[in-house]
């Protein structure tokens, strides 16, 4: 599907050297006496890496129509993933990969997007925040919040957190899949 420069918007997937890019931001800037361009941050779908790209105004540039929808995490099965359309109950199959890093969060019943190109799953993108149960982690010493000193957790899903010393196992925790960083306790 074709398309021009004036057609980027955030969330948009386009064809850049060769493989889907999702479009994160687009700025059109007019410098001075110099022709206008689309200042463009991206991020490949496959490999995870942000690309910045300027493109001239009016440049052909190739779109590719992706359909997004929730589905809920069923199970892992070797290096398949299983998730469960929950209206129709259909199950379908994607790999492991495609989650990359963010897999270390993904629990089962969890709702996620899933992106399809042509009916195959390209991409499985977990929510920005989870909450997971800490499972195992020092016990904390009374009154010692001043400093920002971490210890490392483990959760539910048997991923490794770095949290404050005052949280102790059975806690609640809001974690940024994105990154892997703690965020705040939830009650």
């Amino acid at each position: 599907m074709a398309g021009s420069t004036s057609d980027l918007r955030p969330g948009a997937v386009i064809i850049y050297n060769g493989e889907m890019n999702v479009v994160l931001e687009s700025e059109h800037r007019t410098p001075g006496n110099l022709r206008a361009f689309y200042q463009v941050k991206m991020r490949n779908m496959k490999s995870g890496k942000l690309n910045e790209n300027r493109f001239r105004s009016g440049e052909a540039i190739e779109f590719v129509r992706v359909e997004r929808r929730n589905y809920q995490y069923l199970y892992k099965d070797g290096e398949t993933l299983y998730f469960m359309e929950p209206e129709t109950y259909e199950q379908i199959p994607a790999n492991a990969e495609m989650l990359g890093n963010s897999i270390n969060f993904l629990k089962e019943n969890q709702e996620v997007q899933l992106s399809f190109v042509d009916g195959n799953v390209i991409e499985v993108e977990l929510p920005s925040h989870v909450i997971l149960q800490i499972t195992f982690t020092e016990p904390g010493l009374k009154g010692d919040t001043a400093t920002n000193v971490l210890k490392p957790a483990t959760v539910e899903t048997g991923a490794s957190v770095s949290v404050p010393l005052f949280i102790n196992e059975g806690d609640m925790i809001r974690i940024d899949t994105r990154t892997g960083a703690y965020v705040e306790r939830v009650k």
